[in-house]
This record gives structure tokens, sequence and C-alpha cells, in this order.
């Protein structure tokens, strides 16, 4: 019996040192009480909020391995021989185009990668790759597919160890290996109908015109953190100078200039025509114009804006050579009537070459259908330009400044009798 009562005492006693314990583990002498209604609703709320970051951080995750998972599918390339023939020159010609580069479908851009002898490529819009890259010496051809679709625009870094291509169907960035050309990150504009990039001098930042979301993505390529810019609608081609983002305005024809860090701007020009592309010398920026068929130049230290030039009709691509004494214009010439742009226009597409100095012409080539992409080798002395609707590219040599003003014009004087089919 008194064993009995020993043991119910000292369970009783335990039981009181447990609840005691409970009571006091949610006790600090450092705060007051609330009243359980409060409590309710700030549970709910912190709960619904740690339930709102769990969604947003697992959806991150989930896109992230997404596009990994879709980077991982496309690490095969496929090379082979590329389908090469030699281009006929005009007698008057100054620029000797050597051969082209046939059977790529809807060949965008083209880019020299630096201090290399490829040509890289985008077809737009196809499924089966994104991108193709040409060897000059070795005539070899690599294929690199993307996800989802092909690519639109490509740029490199200064070495030419990163490719990156936009994708504007879905709104992405690739970044590719210049070596191995594998993809190897992707990234969100986070916007619509992505196009023109731009890499910051220190290339951490990389700017993309978006077309139909009407703004540029400013990305940080470390932690993929995009933060999204207004700008004049349909924005295309961009340049970065002096930590100022110049916009072209592709709807009414604006040359915009903004500083990228708070947004402010003010619009330079709007000629109501469509302007394009953007290149720049340390002292202006020249922008095409596809609707007036003009160049406009800015200069950067005021900001005033004139018309420069006259071009073909239907301006797209300009560049500058590296001395910078040279502007080089791709004309698409007309439209087809119907205005359905995939099919042929009744004229030939043309490249122009312009003395910077005097905006005298200094050659002309008669090219094919929609003569669209163009670029020059860091040498200047390569030349490569893209016909759309032809699906081929062709590479030329370009003699120095000093030999385009010897000679008179090349073949500028009579080559408009030859671009009407």
């Amino acid at each position: 019996m008194p064993n009995k009562i020993y043991l119910i005492i000292s369970i009783g006693i335990i039981a009181f040192i447990g609840i005691f314990a409970v009571f006091n583990a949610g006790y600090s002498p450092e705060s007051e009480p609330v009243k359980s209604d409060v409590t309710e609703d700030v549970s709910e709320s912190s709960q619904e909020k740690n339930d709102e970051q769990k969604e947003n951080g697992e959806a991150e995750r989930d896109e992230e391995d997404k596009q990994e998972e879709l980077l991982e599918e496309v690490k095969e390339t496929t090379t082979k021989k590329g389908t090469v023939e030699k281009v006929e020159n005009h007698p008057n010609q100054l620029v000797n185009c050597k051969y082209e580069l046939k059977g790529i479908p809807s060949p965008k851009a083209v880019a020299f990668r630096p201090e290399t002898e490829e040509i890289w490529v985008t077809s737009l819009m196809n499924k089966r790759y994104g991108v193709v890259v040409f060897n000059t010496e070795t005539g070899q051809r690599t294929e690199i597919q993307l996800p989802d679709g092909g690519g639109v625009e490509i740029i490199f870094n200064k070495t030419g160890s990163k490719a990156y291509v936009s994708q504007m169907e879905t709104g992405r960035v690739f970044q590719i290996n210049g070596e191995t050309k594998i993809p190897k990150k992707t990234y969100s504009t986070e916007s619509t109908w992505s196009k023109v990039m731009e890499l910051s001098k220190n290339e951490e930042t990389i700017y993309v015109s978006n077309w139909s979301g009407n703004d540029v993505s400013k990305i940080n390529l470390e932690d993929k953190s995009t933060e999204r810019i207004s700008t004049v609608r349909t924005p295309r081609g961009i340049y970065l100078s002096r930590n100022k983002l110049y916009v072209a305005g592709f709807a009414n024809g604006e040359i915009q200039k903004m500083d990228p860090e708070t947004g402010d701007f003010e619009v330079l020009i709007e000629t109501g025509g469509a302007m394009r592309t953007i290149v720049g010398d340390r002292e202006h920026l020249y922008v095409s114009d596809m609707a007036l068929s003009a160049i406009y130049r800015v200069e950067k230290e005021t900001g005033e804006t004139k018309p420069f030039l006259e071009t073909d009709n239907n301006p797209n691509t300009i560049r500058l050579t590296p001395d910078k004494k040279i502007l080089i214009v791709s004309n698409r010439g007309i439209n087809h009537p119907s205005g359905d742009y995939s099919v042929p226009g009744p004229e030939w597409g043309s490249v122009l070459f312009f003395d910077v100095q005097s905006g005298e012409i200094l050659d002309a080539l008669v090219a094919g259908n929609q003569t669209t992409g163009l670029d020059i080798d860091g040498e200047g002395a390569k030349l490569v330009y893209s016909d759309f609707l032809d699906g081929k590219i062709i590479v030329c040599e370009i003699p120095t400044y000093e030999e385009f003003m010897e000679a008179d014009g090349g073949r500028s004087e009579n080559y408009k009798d030859d671009l009407i089919k």
C-alpha cells in the first residue's frame, strides 16, 4: 500500500514539472503576450507569406531546372561539310566577293567570332537548329540546337569565348561556349519578342531590346536577375556609350537616349519612319531608318541629330569598319507588292559602302533576295552578309580605305540598273 502511494505521488510530481516546463517554454520576458485573435491573424498571414515564398521559390527552381534540362538535351552538335560555291564579281566592283555558303533557313544575323576563322549565323524560327557555324579555313559546318526554336541576333564577348544568341519567340537569351559550341546558360528577358543585345563594358550585364514588350531588359549575367526599362514603341537597335543607352524606335522612327540606371530619357528625333540599327564611333552615332531609306547621324556631345545620307530601299543592318572610316549598309530592296515578306520582291538587295567623312558612296554590291545580316571581321579585311530569302551567306574581301579613295566609286555609278529583276 505505501508503495502505491509513493508511486501516485511520484507521477503527480513528474506531471506538474512537465506542465510547468511546457508553460515556460512559450513565454518570453522580453515580449508581452498577445491576444489570441491577433495571434491567429498574424499566424495565418505569416503562413500565407511563407507559402507564397515557397511557391515562388519552387517556381523559380522549376523554371531553372526546366531550362537546364532543355540545355542538356542539346549538348550534341552536328558537324559536316558546308555547301560552298564561288561568286562571280562585276568588273567595276572593288569589293571582291569570294564564295557563298548555302542551305541556311532564314539566315537573320551573321557575325565573325573574334580572333578566329569562324562565321556564326542565326537561323530564324528554325525548329531544327538555331545557329550555324562555318569555319572558313576547313569548310566545316556546325549546327547548334536551341530549345524551342531558332535564333535572331548574335553578339560575342571581347575574346569570343562566349556567344549570346537571342530567341524572340520565347523571350530568352542563350550563352554558348565559343569553343565547344554547346549552350551553357539561358536567361529570361521577362518580356516578349526579344531581339538586339548589347554587353556592358565589364561584360557583367547584357541589355536586350524587346520588340513587342516596348522595353529593354537589363540582365545581370551572374545572378540572372532582370530589370525591365520602358522605352519608345517597338525598340529594335540599341547601343551603349558613355553610360547612356541609345534605342532605335521602329514604330515611329525615334532615337531615344536614356540613363539605364534611372530610366530617365529624351527623344533626340522622331522621323515618323522606322529606326532599326545603331553603330557608333567616338563622336557620332549612325542609325538606319528603314522606312525612309536613310541614315541619320547623332552628335554624342550635343545630341544634335540630322539626316546623313540616302540608301537603297529598306536599309537593314549597318556596320562601321574597325578604323571607323567606312560605313557599310545592307538593304533588303523593295518588298513584294502583296506585303508578304516571305515572298521575294521585284528588286534585289544591295550592300553599299560610304565614306564616313563625306558621305560619298565608295562601292556597291548587287545582292540577293532580302539582304539582311552584315558583319566585318576584326581586321576590317573581310565582310559577310546574308540573303534572308535565299538561305545563304556571302563572304567578301574589303579593300583598304586608301584603296577605296584611289578608285572612282567602283560599281556605284551604274549598279542601280541591275537592282530591278
